[in-house]
């Protein structure tokens, strides 16, 4: 017998759960479907939300020849087939891992995207603004199929009971137990019940002990390319970054869940500088040495170390002066004229006329009048000191010094 997740994949959108922006009656592929109006679209989400079952039944209901790719395995040959074969009439490709189209591919079907030939419908997990090539991404309308709540994932695993080998009750334990370690999947949610079903008998009732014996560990996101993943790196940046010690704990903690060390210390070493900078400059060589212990350690010790230098980078005074000073620069550079090298600070100017360099050295406290800014950007300020900590305050004060000697203003 087929899974109780396969017997159970709707036919028609009704049936559908948690999307109702996309597929509901005033949903856009519903308004595509009843004008006859067929675009090309992505659509991207977490596993288990419907991607590939909203993709095919929108083809069945197109009434357009359906052909399926899988970008990750498929090869340029098996798309110029399905082109060959269709060179008469307009087709429906369904591509599946589409962050994964190579080049030559995409080069291939372009053409064919462009002048409406081969319409699209591609799946991915990732966020296609960061994962699909901009060539593809700009023919198609980018839709979320959204992650599904409690209640979705409850409607399906009440449905799932009528379709099972037995005839049982849940207790509500069993059902928040069957939400939580099924991540929110439906599919994952399918086959939890169904495992568990296994183990009782008609009139039985499914308790919270029966699915956690069945499932093991909570079915955690254990894809590191998963939205999921970087949604918690930005989760433990942000509470670090925001003074809250006890959230940066709770998203380590899920973190080191993972057990993606690589991934946790190259955060920790870029919060050092992004978020805390000058107001503490020692929090990086701290953070650089707890990530090699961590390294030398490993798991599990390494989520003590983990723990003690999130805490001490949470209470950290924080400054984002020094990242936005480059960033600022940046900005100007790639985008506005900031004008040639100042000709004191251009080494083929001073190899012509040595006297336009004058070597600080030679000067009290090592400060002359001299600036070395290009001529069309000579007043442009990009390190702007925050006073809050000491450190950035001796800074600034220094700061100060020079620029009353060079007869500046900030």
């Amino acid at each position: 017998m087929k899974p109780l997740a396969y017997r159970m994949r709707p036919t028609k959108f009704e049936d559908v759960f948690g999307q109702d922006h996309l597929i509901g009656p005033d949903g856009v592929l519903n308004i595509m479907l009843k004008k006859h109006k067929i675009l090309s679209f992505i659509l991207y989400g977490p596993p288990g939300t419907g991607k590939t079952t909203i993709a095919q039944i929108f083809a069945n209901e197109s009434a357009l020849d359906t052909y399926f790719f899988n970008a990750s395995t498929d090869n340029k040959a098996k798309l110029k087939d399905i082109v060959d074969m269709t060179a008469y009439h307009d087709v429906l490709l369904i591509i599946d891992e589409i962050h994964r189209m190579k080049t030559d591919i995409q080069d291939y079907l372009l053409p064919f995207l462009e002048n409406g030939h081969v319409t699209i419908i591609g799946l991915t997990t990732l966020n296609p603004y960061q994962s699909i090539n901009l060539a593809i991404r700009s023919r198609c309308h980018l839709y979320e199929v959204k992650k599904l709540d409690d209640n979705s994932i409850a409607s399906a695993i009440h449905k799932g009971l009528h379709e099972l080998d037995v005839d049982i009750k849940i207790e509500p334990q069993a059902l928040d137990a069957i939400i939580r370690v099924s991540n929110h999947e439906i599919r994952s949610a399918l086959n939890v019940l169904e495992s568990s079903s296994l183990l009782l008998e008609d009139n039985d009732i499914l308790t919270s002990h029966i699915v956690y014996r069945v499932a093991g560990k909570t079915h955690f996101d254990l894809d590191k390319n998963q939205d999921n993943f970087y949604d918690l790196l930005s989760a433990l940046q942000k509470s670090i970054r925001g003074l809250d010690v006890d959230a940066s704990i709770h998203y380590l903690a899920r973190l080191i869940t993972l057990e993606d060390l690589q991934s946790i210390i190259r955060r920790l070493l870029v919060i050092a500088y992004e978020d805390i900078g000058l107001a503490n400059p020692m929090m990086g060589v701290k953070v650089a040495n707890a990530c090699e212990s961590v390294l030398k350690v490993g798991l599990p010790e390494a989520r003590i170390i983990l723990s003690v230098i999130v805490i001490d980078m949470a209470l950290s005074p924080k400054s984002n002066s020094a990242y936005l000073a480059i960033d600022q620069a940046l900005e100007d550079y790639q985008n506005s004229d900031t004008g040639v090298i100042a000709p004191q600070s251009s080494n083929r100017e001073i190899a012509k006329n040595p006297d336009l360099y004058l070597y600080p050295h030679d000067h009290l406290n090592s400060i002359n009048d001299q600036s070395y800014m290009p001529d069309k950007i000579k007043d442009k300020v990009y390190f702007k000191p925050k006073k809050e900590s000491s450190y950035e305050k001796a800074l600034a004060t220094r700061l100060e010094q020079i620029d009353k000697i060079k007869h500046k203003k900030r």
